[in-house]
């Protein structure tokens, strides 16, 4: 099977929806920032790993994030150590060498950035086994709770979005030097839109002086969202609710079904959840990096109702520390940031909380360190070889690379 060679591979796994939302809003912001002139491509790599289990993790994440949670949490605490993730990473490895060399060489990537703590390993591995001049990137999509994972000194840089994170990246052993702090790869979408909320809601066809409530439970549509949805009609029947269930189609199906209250608004899966915010007073959420990030980029009071997981259990923190919203884990809890909110002069206190909470340009700042790092990959390719061989690797390993080359 033939693939084109590109400048950055993303590395990720579709383990729930956040993973390649990170790789496709970097695309987007390097993009903007090369004029399209760099070429990339997106791999979910445990796929590749043809590793019974590991192959079908999303389909696997997808039931215990919505099913099997004690089992989730479980998973998490008997796997979170660096020994026991190295144990298990060559163990998959082991397998899985040949297919990711084989993809890895008809990809060619002068950079490998990963946004899957499962795949820098894996990736770092087959650099070093088929001796690729490549570097790798991991950049971190958790904001607190993080997995033991996540920290692998054999990458070249590791970005991290709090510093939180990049702490918790220190004490499992990462040098300070091989990490930076950055902003949330949030997608440029939500910084470039630039209709008010009036327009937003004039685009949807809502009304237009209603306090509107943005309700969303992430990419796989988990928790109790229906339920929800159903208190929030009853308690707040004059407000109006944008209901996002993502890919959860049981959900939908169960929401569009029913005589459904006149201001609710029932959407699948979006792309453009930029309008919806914009559209919006405030966003309850669950816990997740991905639209919490993306509504506190927005600028949007948020409302986080419950952690999936021990993952995300530290974002509750995050946004409780740092004053950026409320815990609701109930509809009473919702109901009072509502009418909190309500009150104008506790809105506009909020807001201007909210202003410079979080940066902005995370994607953009991610983006302008990948270049450099494509920068670096040319000067050391310009660079004549010394004693330690190209990259690092012996000699001969540049005739290597080259007859492979000659070969595709």
């Amino acid at each position: 099977m033939s693939a084109t060679p590109v400048d950055i591979l993303f590395a990720i796994s579709d383990t729930g929806g956040g993973h390649r939302s990170a790789a496709v809003a970097l695309s987007a912001a390097l993009d903007q920032l090369s004029g399209g002139t760099l070429s990339w491509a997106i791999e979910d790599i445990l796929r590749l790993t043809d590793f019974p289990l590991v192959r079908d993790a999303p389909e696997h994440y997808d039931k215990l994030s919505t099913r099997w949670l004690r089992l989730y949490d479980l998973t998490f605490q008997l796997t979170n150590t660096t020994r026991t993730v190295d144990m298990l990473s060559r163990l998959v490895f082991m397998t899985a060498r040949r297919n990711l060399g084989r993809a890895l060489e008809r990809r060619r990537p002068r950079l490998v950035v990963s946004t899957h703590p499962l795949v820098h390993r894996l990736v770092v591995w087959s650099r070093r086994a088929y001796r690729l001049p490549f570097r790798v990137i991991t950049c971190v999509t958790d904001l607190v709770s993080l997995h033991a994972s996540w920290s692998y000194p054999g990458v070249d840089l590791a970005l991290v979005p709090t510093d939180e994170a990049f702490q918790a990246m220190l004490r499992r052993g990462m040098r300070p030097s091989q990490m930076r702090r950055t902003g949330f790869p949030v997608h440029p979408k939500f910084v470039d839109y630039r209709g008010d909320q009036g327009v937003a809601r004039q685009a949807l066809g809502l009304s237009a002086d209603r306090f509107t409530i943005l309700v969303t439970a992430g990419g796989v549509g988990s928790g109790r969202l229906g339920e929800l949805v159903v208190s929030l009609e009853q308690a707040c029947p004059i407000h109006q609710l944008l209901v996002v269930t993502g890919k959860n189609r049981a959900v939908y199906e169960e929401l569009t079904s029913r005589v459904r209250a006149p201001n609710s608004h029932i959407f699948g899966f979006v792309d453009n959840m930029e309008v919806l915010m914009a559209a919006s007073d405030m966003v309850v959420t669950k816990a997740g990096p991905g639209t919490l990030m993306e509504a506190l980029v927005m600028r949007k009071p948020v409302a986080v109702t419950e952690a999936v997981g021990m993952q995300e259990q530290g974002n509750i923190d995050f946004v409780l520390n740092y004053d950026l919203g409320r815990f609701c884990p109930t509809t009473e809890r919702i109901v009072d940031a509502v009418h909190e909110l309500h009150d104008q002069q506790r809105y506009t206190a909020t807001l201007q909380r909210l202003e410079g909470a979080v940066p902005r340009d995370g994607s953009a700042q991610i983006a302008r360190m990948l270049i450099e790092q494509l920068a670096l990959v040319d000067q050391q390719a310009a660079a004549p070889l010394r004693q330690g061989g190209l990259f690092g690797f012996p000699r001969g390993a540049r005739r290597l690379i080259r007859g492979r080359r000659a070969r595709s």
